[in-house]
Order: structure tokens, then sequence, then C-alpha cells
């Protein structure tokens, strides 16, 4: 199983699809067993390794076509959902599940983008690139913040999306495997 994010849905009456069509889109594209999550941009689906950047290639160029503009899109394999979401670095700062936050790149930030980020951007917010991911407490709430989408794009020089720690982790739940322990710390 896999996660997409995208970007950019449903912004001030831009870029508006339905889930079912984002769905829809998805199947088109050559995934299996699609299922959307919250009207947010989040899509589960199956597709082999090997045929995952096709598929997501054309999951953006559908969506394009469709919409008149290139949405980012992102994607991380079940296991390593899950693994974030078991291994978020401020969890025990966190005094209320809406502090955190994870952000998703595409790829790996260059190490001189990422040392270029402002620690004291926005006090008392904290944040940590680890990998693929951008990790933040936001002790005030997301409203308050200066860590935007906007300024880690513009440091990193790579799309970000952000998803609640709420959201991470039910998707994050949703990706266990038929069967399989249902525990994983994310309970």
């Amino acid at each position: 199983m896999h996660v997409a994010f995208l970007r950019g849905l449903n912004v001030g009456g831009r870029n508006r699809i339905a889930m079912a069509d984002l769905g829809a889109v998805f199947k088109a594209s050559g995934a299996r067993s699609v299922q959307t999550y919250i009207q947010s941009g989040n899509v589960m689906f199956q597709a082999l390794d090997r045929d995952l950047e096709g598929v997501m290639a054309a999951v953006e160029d559908r969506l394009a076509a469709r919409l008149g503009s290139k949405i980012p899109v992102t994607w991380r394999s079940g296991s390593h959902l899950r693994t974030i979401a078991a291994e978020h670095p401020f969890q025990s700062l966190a005094t209320a599940p809406r502090q955190l936050h994870v952000g998703f790149l595409r790829e790996r930030p260059p190490p001189a983008a990422v040392e270029t980020l402002d620690p004291d951007r926005s006090p008392p917010d904290r944040m940590v690139v680890r990998e693929r991911e951008i990790y933040v407490l936001l002790p005030n709430g997301a409203a308050r913040t200066k860590l935007s989408h906007a300024y880690f794009d513009s440091v990193l020089g790579i799309p970000s999306t952000f998803r609640n720690w709420r959201t991470v982790r039910a998707l994050a739940r949703m990706t266990v495997p038929e069967g399989g322990p249902t525990d994983h710390g994310l309970n």
C-alpha cells in the first residue's frame, strides 16, 4: 500500500476536484485498490514498485490536463508512513496532537539547503528535516506559525505538503496489511 499526498486541491475555489473523481484519476493512471481519505488530497493505493514512478507521472499529467495547473504529488509506502508516524521527534514535547505536523517532500533536500533553514524563524515553533520529511512542533497552532509550506518550498527548492498529526497517524493505521499486526505504536 502507498499513500499519495496532493497539495493545492480545493484552495480558494481553484483546483476543485471531488475525492471520488481524484480516485478515478488514480485508477485511470494504473493504481489499484484506490481509497481517498478526507477532503484534502490523501489517496491510498496499490502499485508495483517498478510501476510507481509511471503511475505518479500519469496522475500528475491527468490532473494538470483536468485542472489546468500542475498539482504537486508526493507519496510514501505504507511501511515508511508507519515509521514516520511512530518516530515524530517532537511527540514527547507536544501537549496536544494538533501541535504536530509532518511535511512531505518529493525528494531529499540538499544538506546545504537544509542548513539555511532558520531555527528562530517562528519561536516557539520547532522543526527538523529528516530524509524527505519535515517534522514540526507548533505549540501555538498552525495558524500562527511562519513555518509554512511556502517558506520550506523557497528555502529547500522542493515542493512540500503538510499533514496534521491525526491525519498522518490515521493514514498510517489504514496502511497496515490485512491480517497484519494492528498496533505499530499508532493507537
